[in-house]
């Protein structure tokens, strides 16, 4: 699942990692450790939004054989970028902002395919949750082929928050819904753009949708229910391209 340099393990390697400015994905902990190791380990994830879960010994185990001492850190091979900061850099260097955000996309191979079929279409940035999203580990970075390298990843511990946040700022947030009435190929997408794309198995959450200016559906004529959510985003994503270079 993860290669070896993606992990870190050992109490004071995984401190010396985080406090080194390293990028860490998740921390997994094990359930029966003493509260009293992991009182800094706790601190500096809370600090730094690193997402962190107690999970049983054999998780631990099959991540890896060395001696992990009841803690080991997913390692990510890209610098998150902050969203408060990254939007207003936009907005000031004269871009219409298109971002792309992921609730609940967590298959590596669908948010690798994502990520280069947005760093394709220009999109500005991918916003994802600390948790409920896939691990961006250097086999997700191999199958965007590079992309997630290249396009800034935001990781937040709110999305609605963060959608909040981008509509109060003058977003216009648009979500995918099977339900929606409203054809992808009818919305105007030439003010700054957000569009939320949830996962083929639960689609995206009723308290985002409720926050989203618009719904939007690719009208099928098949028999099978739904796209695959990389194939999904691909055809709004270009018909945002489409449309601004029109």
């Amino acid at each position: 699942m993860f290669k070896k340099n993606d992990i870190v393990y050992g109490m004071n390697p995984v401190l010396e990692a985080i406090e080194a400015g390293r990028e860490i994905e998740k921390i997994f902990i094990l359930k029966t450790i003493r509260q009293d190791k992991l009182q800094e380990i706790k601190r500096v994830a809370l600090d730094r939004n690193i997402p962190f879960q107690f999970v049983p010994k054999e998780k631990l185990n099959k991540l890896t054989n060395q001696n992990h001492q009841g803690i080991i850190a997913i390692s990510s091979p890209v610098e998150y970028v902050d969203i408060g900061t990254l939007l207003p850099t936009l907005f000031e260097s004269g871009k219409n902002p298109f971002l792309l955000i992921l609730d609940k996309v967590t298959d590596v191979r669908n948010l690798g395919s994502i990520a280069r079929t947005a760093e394709c279409a220009g999109v500005d940035a991918i916003i994802i949750p600390a948790k409920g999203s896939a691990l961006i580990t250097s086999d997700a970075v191999k199958t965007s082929a590079g992309a997630l390298s290249k396009i800034p990843v935001c990781r937040v511990n709110s999305l609605l928050d963060a959608l909040r946040f981008l509509k109060d700022s003058g977003v216009k947030l648009f979500a995918t819904s099977e339900k929606a009435k409203t054809p992808y190929f009818d919305a105007k997408f030439d003010n700054p753009t957000a569009l939320v794309m949830g996962s083929e198995e639960k689609g995206v959450a009723e308290e985002f949708l409720n926050i989203c200016q618009e719904h939007l559906t690719i009208p099928m004529t098949g028999t099978t229910q739904s796209l695959n959510v990389s194939v999904a985003a691909g055809i709004i994503l270009f018909e945002v391209v489409k449309q601004r270079a029109g």
